[in-house]
């Protein structure tokens, strides 16, 4: 079984993006990308104001940030909090992107080949293999290249994975102030 949701990337090396932010954009980029989505991205909350409300650093976007500063961004309506892959698994059958995190070191698996070393990307769908389950990923893009979809192992990169899920708290629609 294949199920995948038909969310529209976006690069984090637009040139919308500022130029010092785009390497290490990847959690904004998600972020805008999944609210989008979900029909809470207002036209005029761009990724580099993002960038600024999640508080991202030169280095990326911890964790803790993510979900205590989207949470307050997204209050009353929606509340984000990390899940596991089973959540994850159920969040996209019941039609919402996932935000997923590769983390090599911050979870202490600096030997562990992922795909990503330390990224942010929205998983978007899967499919259950025999032998592995399939995450499918919107990319965030590179500099020479745009977003695209991808599909990597769960399996071989499991150990380096955080899921986090926007859980609707109001079937009304949230607002972003």
């Amino acid at each position: 079984m294949r199920i995948q949701l038909p969310l529209v990337g976006q690069s984090q090396y637009a040139p919308s993006i500022l130029e010092k932010y785009r390497n290490s954009a990847c959690g904004p980029t998600t972020v805008f990308v999944i609210l989008r989505y979900l029909s809470l991205q207002e036209e005029h909350k761009s990724i580099n104001e993002l960038y600024q409300l999640l508080g991202c650093t030169p280095i990326g976007l911890f964790s803790y940030r993510l979900t205590r500063n989207l949470r307050n961004l997204l209050s009353p309506s929606y509340d984000v909090r990390k899940c596991s892959v089973d959540d994850a698994l159920n969040e996209i059958n019941e039609g919402r992107p996932v935000i997923l995190k590769f983390d090599r070191y911050f979870s202490l698996h600096f030997f562990t080949k992922g795909d990503f070393d330390y990224h942010y990307v929205p998983m978007i769908g899967f499919e259950k293999k025999k032998d592995d389950l399939i995450l499918i990923i919107h990319d965030n893009g590179s500099p020479y290249q745009d977003s695209q979809i991808r599909e990597i192992s769960y399996h071989k990169n499991r150990a380096i994975l955080r899921f986090f899920k926007l859980i609707p708290l109001k079937h009304e629609g949230a607002s972003m102030t």
